[in-house]
């Protein structure tokens, strides 16, 4: 049968030609852009995951920027840190030097001063000078912002915060447990009394966190004579004497370790009791309350108890901070979590009270800090923020030990004429903190952010593979694509020609 108007065969060849091309048209597209999905109808669940994948690569390789960018901030704030820790130890080493009085003249104490002013003037300039592209590292600048401090509160320090664009943290403590310092009585009477053994010496050796003395009283001695001669060695034994009233009346000494915290004690043993009447012994303080003497936990000065010695601890403070159960070391509680890193020291009438609980709005956060943007998610769980102190001299040390500051020409802690006790606490103090701060950056460096970088690493590579599988092209697929397309192409240009050339045919029936 032969048409000439419809071309069946030449439709179907075309139709199957044009699908042909389509198909090797597509082939090298995909070769020539190493892609599988180059637009939405290539496959548009596809195109839609690799593209939330792109995104994903980009934020990934900026956080990782950030991090490293981070790592660099931090490298610059502790070299000048190190150089402040250098300083301090030759600070430290100076006010040991000039504390040996009767072996240096005044001359040499003022040269020693000059240098402890010179390091003081130092210090101060590395925190105001220390940058990062202009932005200054140590003189405040990246500490939090904080208000409304409780009177209960003598010191404090935020050592991380989140805090939400517009918002702030009320930081509260509840405190379950007060703190205590180690404490004993002694009832001796108004004065000793010996018996009548005028030749007899009522000997204790009192001892402490610092050390211990053995002391020896005679018939006669008052009690404000023996309050007097413990405090004599309070530096030496960490021990403090004064005079305990009771009913109205001082009936006893109390003996009490300097600081607060279960590290102190106070420790009485007698050596000799020298037939000690009118005394009833040593008595412990009650559980709850360092200030208040048990009455039923006397020991009597003859006993083989008091021989062996008497001794009580101080207790930490218990409490929590923000529902976070705290890690305390006398009045200090701490508590360290993801939104919230803060060390409170609350004062001796807070850190103390008897009752059963006793809640303390500390402070409010509202602000500040250094804020660090180290995941590809912007959100409050993806930044980390960190607080750097002011590491100026008015600002190391605390209001306990005193302030460096206090070592400059003319204050209190001079060494010329000042007081070298306070001086060398206040240089401990101030080496504790700048170690502290150089310990939290470096636990920064190494845990928080080396971890970030190593993470997103892993992240990228394996987002970058992710989205790979989906939207690069598979060259041997492709290529074997591009010879079956080729061929079929050929073949349906050459059916096309058949189909084109086969209504010719009715021409011979009408030669015939």
């Amino acid at each position: 049968m032969s048409r000439i108007n419809t071309n069946p065969a030449s439709l179907i060849a075309q139709r199957n030609l044009s699908g042909n091309n389509s198909q090797l048209n597509t082939t090298l597209e995909r070769l020539s852009t190493g892609l599988r999905i180059n637009r939405g109808k290539d496959d548009p669940a596809g195109l839609i995951a690799s593209e939330n994948l792109r995104a994903e690569k980009g934020a990934l390789a900026s956080a990782i920027g950030n991090a490293e960018r981070t790592d660099q901030l931090v490298n610059i704030a502790e070299g000048g840190l190190q150089e402040v820790s250098n300083l301090l130890t030759d600070l430290r080493s100076l006010v040991t030097a000039t504390a040996n009085n009767a072996g240096l003249s005044a001359e040499e104490k003022n040269a020693n001063q000059l240098q402890i002013d010179s390091i003081l003037q130092t210090i101060d300039r590395i925190a105001d000078s220390t940058n990062f592209q202009g932005v200054k590292l140590l003189n405040g600048n990246f500490d939090f912002q904080t208000n409304g401090i409780a009177s209960g509160v003598s010191d404090f320090r935020v050592n991380g915060a989140k805090v939400a664009k517009g918002g702030s943290i009320s930081v509260q403590a509840l405190i379950t447990g007060s703190a205590q310092q180690g404490s004993l009585f002694l009832s001796t009477g108004t004065s000793l009394n010996l018996g009548g053994g005028a030749n007899g010496l009522f000997t204790i050796e009192i001892s402490g966190k610092l050390g211990s003395r053995e002391l020896s009283f005679a018939s006669g001695t008052t009690r404000q004579q023996i309050i007097d001669a413990v405090n004599t060695y309070t530096d030496v034994t960490g021990v403090s004497a004064s005079a305990f009233t009771s009913t109205g009346s001082s009936n006893a000494v109390q003996l009490r370790s300097t600081e607060f915290g279960s590290d102190n004690f106070v420790s009485v043993k007698v050596v000799n009791s020298a037939g000690i009447t009118g005394g009833s012994g040593v008595y412990t303080a009650q559980s709850g309350n360092a200030n208040a003497i048990n009455t039923s936990g006397g020991t009597a000065f003859s006993s083989n108890v008091a021989r062996n010695g008497v001794r009580d601890e101080g207790k930490d403070i218990v409490a929590t901070i923000n529902g976070v159960a705290a890690t305390s070391k006398g009045r200090n509680a701490r508590i360290n979590t993801d939104f919230l890193d803060v060390e409170i020291t609350f004062n001796a009438a807070t850190a103390t009270r008897t009752n059963a609980v006793s809640s303390v709005n500390a402070f409010t956060i509202s602000g500040g800090g250094a804020e660090f943007q180290l995941a590809s998610r912007v959100d409050i769980a993806g930044k980390v923020a960190l607080g750097v102190q002011n590491i100026a001299t008015r600002k190391l040390g605390n209001s306990d030990t005193g302030f460096l500051s206090s070592l400059a020409s003319g204050k209190a802690f001079n060494v010329g004429d000042g007081d070298l006790v306070k001086a060398g606490k206040a240089g401990d103090e101030s080496i504790r903190q700048v170690s502290s701060l150089r310990g939290r950056l470096g636990a920064f460096q190494k845990n928080t952010v080396g971890a970030t970088i190593r993470n997103l690493g892993v992240s990228l590579e394996n987002s970058a593979a992710a989205e790979s599988v989906i939207r690069d092209a598979d060259f041997a697929r492709e290529t074997a694509s591009l010879t079956r397309s080729q061929i079929l192409s050929a073949a349906a240009q050459n059916s096309l020609g058949l189909a084109n050339s086969q209504p010719q045919s009715a021409l011979q029936l009408l030669r015939g």
